[in-house]
């Protein structure tokens, strides 16, 4: 039963509340179990990625589980996808927390203790969040404003520009980005954060700086927690048409994890740094700090886009699956709701994320309504049981942040195939991928972008041509160099050329269809001008008086048509004809 069939009717009058086209006809009895069993499900996962991505974003863990309630209940009535879960998203917070730790570094917030001035100076940690909160609040504000007014200006086709291979090369260097930002937390060890060019390389430096001082207990634990959601993803992904459900290994690894640490005392005895405080319940709202705003423009667009090509990609593959439609221009404007309402609640900006959304999928969700139960699952949490996850191990948290991202290292297989396919394409994927990895995420995709809109100059410039050839008994006309089947006709050549023409690429064209059909207009008027002479010359000759002369022998009528007679001394009759 389909009851989204007027839908195209009403959705004119409903374009901002989607949710209107198909909740007043929602068939409870075939949906309602599966929209559960899929919410329990993603619930299960969101929330040990929001306290995870949080991470991410340097910001305290809470702020991931406020950002995987709000926006997560905004989507359900503002979005036009029936699968994606939004919420907290791996490069979407390593972007944020790239933009927080420029604007709030450690070196701000070191201060002199009270009760001396000998000691040296401390880090002050509450006062360091605080700001980086501020910084990624007004950050998601704005986020969302530009998000909004793309989309009333139905600006979704800015997504296009995004590429497939520039988008899974930039997230495959986030990827390396976000592991290389995880390990002094696998290793237990304490580094500054770095942001900007060659961020990577000096995160990677300072970790191995410190690799004498690792914490053989954050250690183990977290390669324990690594294996064993390695082992847990490989059979979801092995046994997905036997599993009624994926195994939730995220949660598990959450809940032992953090019974083992509290346990063992593993914060107090073997100095392994666990999450810390989560206050119970919501904060009120509260307006950003909007004096943070010019600092933050460039960033902010940046992380609009990407956010929004993450969710709409996403968003159109299930749709096409599973046979509806999504309007990229409401989906701006819903995710721009959900990151500008939301920011006033002290969340952080989101998008949709790869693994949850396949898991909502696989699990049976047919509507938001199992996105709406995910959420309601992360309020639960927030406001009666948050505090149990204070013991919860960092290192946990990044075995799950890295295991997360196998798949998008499994991106690099592209490479192979688009050096069959495409040299032009190849090229796009490796210069966002080394520029974002070497430049950081916000630089990275500026020179992708920009190299991607040069080889779109490039292709119009220099676009492929052929002669065709008519493949018999067939429609067909094929490459003549490409298919032995095609053949020219004789005398015709049937030139193809796969851009249009414009003033950058006339002039190559022309000389491609000269050298292409080996016709020369040059030649050609050459020609034609010297059979124009010879036709004037021929003319001439034909237009002077033609003698004829005839013996007459009988009498003969002198009314032949163009023909003057006359009869000369020897008896010959002359006719004077006028050609």
């Amino acid at each position: 039963m389909n009851f989204f069939f007027n839908y195209k009717l009403i959705e004119k009058e409903f374009f901002l509340l989607p949710i209107l086209t198909w909740l007043p006809s929602y068939p409870v009895k075939q949906y309602l179990l599966s929209d559960v069993v899929s919410g329990l499900s993603t619930g299960v996962v969101q929330l040990p990625q929001g306290l995870a991505y949080a991470m991410l974003a340097a910001v305290p863990p809470v702020y991931g589980l406020y950002s995987s309630f709000y926006p997560v209940l905004l989507y359900t009535f503002f979005g036009t996808s029936r699968h994606i879960s939004v919420g907290t998203f791996a490069v979407i917070s390593l972007m944020i927390g790239g933009v927080v730790v420029r604007e709030a570094p450690d070196s701000m917030f070191y201060v002199l203790p009270a009760n001396g001035t000998n000691m040296s100076a401390v880090l002050d940690v509450e006062a360091r969040d605080a700001r980086r909160v501020q910084v990624a609040v007004v950050l998601t504000t704005l986020v969302g404003i530009i998000q909004i007014v793309f989309g009333l200006l139905r600006f979704g086709f800015v997504a296009i520009y995004l590429t497939e291979p520039l988008v899974r090369g930039f997230t495959t260097a986030a990827a390396f980005h976000v592991v290389i930002s995880q390990l002094k937390y696998l290793l237990g060890v304490e580094t500054q954060r770095f942001s900007g060019p060659l961020s990577a390389v000096y995160s990677v430096k300072a970790v191995l700086s410190k690799i004498t001082t690792t914490n053989v207990t954050t250690l183990l634990l977290g390669l324990s927690c690594l294996v064993f959601l390695y082992v847990i993803k490989h059979l979801n992904e092995r046994y997905k048409k036997k599993l009624p459900i994926p195994i939730p290994g995220e949660i598990i690894v959450v809940i032992v994890s953090t019974g083992v640490s509290y346990g063992l005392s593993l914060s107090d005895d073997y100095s392994v740094a666990i999450v810390g405080k989560i206050p119970t319940g919501l904060l009120p709202p509260a307006a950003p700090l909007f004096s943070l705003l010019p600092s933050l423009v460039t960033d902010s667009f940046a992380v609009a886009i990407v956010g929004f090509s993450m969710g709409i990609s996403l968003a159109k593959i299930f749709a096409l699956k599973h046979g509806y439609s999504v309007d990229g221009n409401q989906e701006l404007i819903a995710l721009g709701l959900c990151n500008f309402i939301s920011s006033f609640f002290q969340t952080f900006a989101i998008t949709c994320s790869m693994s949850r959304s396949l898991v909502q999928e696989s699990t049976g969700g047919k509507t938001q309504i199992a996105g709406l139960l995910a959420s309601l699952m992360v309020l639960l949490v927030v406001v009666a049981i948050g505090f149990v996850f204070q013991p919860l191990p960092q290192t946990a948290l990044a075995a799950i942040i890295m295991v997360n991202l196998l798949g998008m290292f499994k991106q690099f297989r592209d490479i192979p195939s688009l050096w069959r396919t495409s040299k032009i394409e190849l090229a796009i994927w490796l210069v966002a991928y080394v520029a974002s990895l070497l430049l950081g995420l916000d630089y990275g995709l500026l020179v992708a972008i920009s190299f991607a809109i040069l080889t779109v100059i490039y292709r119009t410039q220099s676009p492929k041509s052929s002669i065709l050839g008519h493949v018999s008994s067939t429609g067909l006309y094929y490459d003549v160099d490409d298919y032995e089947e095609a053949a020219e006709y004789e005398g015709i050549k049937v030139f193809h050329s796969n851009s249009s023409i414009y003033f950058a690429n006339s002039d190559l064209y022309v000389n491609t269809l000269k050298e292409k059909t080996g016709v020369n207009p040059v030649h050609i008027q050459a020609v034609r001008k010297a059979q124009k002479k010879l036709k004037e010359k021929t003319n001439s000759n034909h237009s002077s008086p033609l003698k004829v002369c005839a013996k007459v022998s009988q009498p003969f009528s002198s009314s032949l048509p163009g023909c003057l007679l006359s009869v000369n001394t020897a008896g010959y009759v002359d006719c004077k004809y006028t050609v």
